[in-house]
């Protein structure tokens, strides 16, 4: 049976109840409705809960470059379960543009004819050799992991994180990652170094290796797909909901007057749980120059997430064609998209009414 996630009236997370006691709850007035940004129905007690106490409940998070899962759950009860659409692709596609225009700028302002020493190059204003860069493609990556999670813990009573450990070095000599030289820079482990800072900030964190989580999915009895693009629990979610298992199973020694080796100690229960499909929306950011000018040196105007009727690229908006998503705009109408950035049509703004302003994030289910 499902779980209604629960909060106090001052906004502290509780135990999540049944589905059935929620409604006598909201029918009775003693709570009200709402949905989060993650498109999660729970409920807000409007009196004095009768009582405060919690159970563990623990979040696993399988992070990856392109996907991740995220799994949410309790000695009993799977809460809920997510595959993340990350950011990758689109990010550093989108660096590498915004680098050839700014050498194509810098290109057209120095006069080539003028010796070096007399050429109107730049001086640097400040030092930008900073240690521990992070690249903006995979700070992506774990921001989206990062919302998600601060999401999660504003209505469940988190207790620990689980995340999956990479280890990923680079020898110098060869090139290959995974080499025990401990020489090279890998920008994956910075970004779980960072990644791990934060989320230690919403509660305590614990890293699991990668055939660590195999084993214990196995001894589940949880199903894993080879293809990791699907949009499937069995994908990546499984494996956050196998992280978040460690809180209450342990792979301990065993003595037994007929042997001795290692077995899973503990219980819990893997339930049906509501599966979530999380991404960006693919807005294009504003343009100050575009890559190639039109006729008459005047360039149009290119990204943004703003429109000119008032709405803004991303909000979600009732329209004839359906419920979508904001995703540009002309002169008198606006283009409706669903959750795959697929468009429905241009459609008149007479005709569209908004239901929710833009927060960062697309959910399916």
């Amino acid at each position: 049976m499902q779980r209604v996630p629960v909060i106090s009236k001052e906004g502290k997370p509780l135990m999540p109840t049944k589905p059935s006691r929620a409604r006598r709850w909201l029918n009775e007035g003693k709570a009200v409705g709402k949905f989060n940004d993650l498109n999660i129905f729970y409920v807000q007690l409007t009196t004095e809960p009768s009582n405060n106490k919690t159970q563990p409940i623990a979040i696993g998070i399988d992070p990856g470059k392109l996907f991740s899962g995220i799994g949410v759950q309790s000695s009993r009860f799977t809460l809920w379960k997510a595959h993340l659409e990350l950011p990758f692709k689109r990010v550093r596609e989108r660096v590498d543009n915004r680098r050839l225009m700014r050498r194509g700028r810098r290109g057209r302002r120095i006069n080539r004819k003028l010796s070096f020493d007399l050429r109107a190059h730049r001086q640097k204003r400040f030092s930008n050799r900073r240690q521990g860069k992070l690249a903006p493609s995979i700070r992506a990556n774990r921001q989206l992991e990062l919302r998600v999670i601060s999401e999660l813990t504003r209505i469940y009573p988190i207790c620990d994180i689980y995340f999956e450990y990479i280890k990923a070095d680079v020898d110098l000599t060869s090139g290959r990652k995974g080499a025990k030289s401990g020489k090279g820079f890998s920008a994956v482990m910075v970004g779980q170094k960072w990644a791990i800072e934060q989320l230690s900030k919403l509660a305590t964190v614990h890293t699991r290796l990668g055939w660590q989580t195999s084993n214990l999915r196995k001894h589940l009895g949880l199903e894993k797909s080879k293809n990791k693009a699907e949009q499937s629990p069995s994908s990546h979610a499984n494996d956050g909901i196998t992280l978040a298992c460690f809180q209450f199973l342990d792979y301990l020694l065993f003595h037994t007057s007929n042997g001795h080796g290692h077995d899973w100690k503990g219980s819990v229960e893997v339930t049906d749980s509501p599966f979530a499909i999380v991404k960006r929306p693919p807005i294009s950011r504003r343009q100050l120059h575009l890559m190639v000018p039109s006729k008459g040196g005047k360039r149009r105007k290119y990204g943004g997430s703003t429109t000119r009727h008032g709405f803004g690229k991303g909000d979600l908006v009732s329209s004839p064609k359906g419920v979508g998503y904001v995703s540009g705009d002309t002169e008198k109408q606006l283009s409706i998209s669903d959750t795959n950035w697929k468009r429905l049509g241009q459609i008149a703004v007479s005709k569209i009414q908004l239901i929710r302003r833009s927060n960062g994030l697309i959910v399916s289910h």
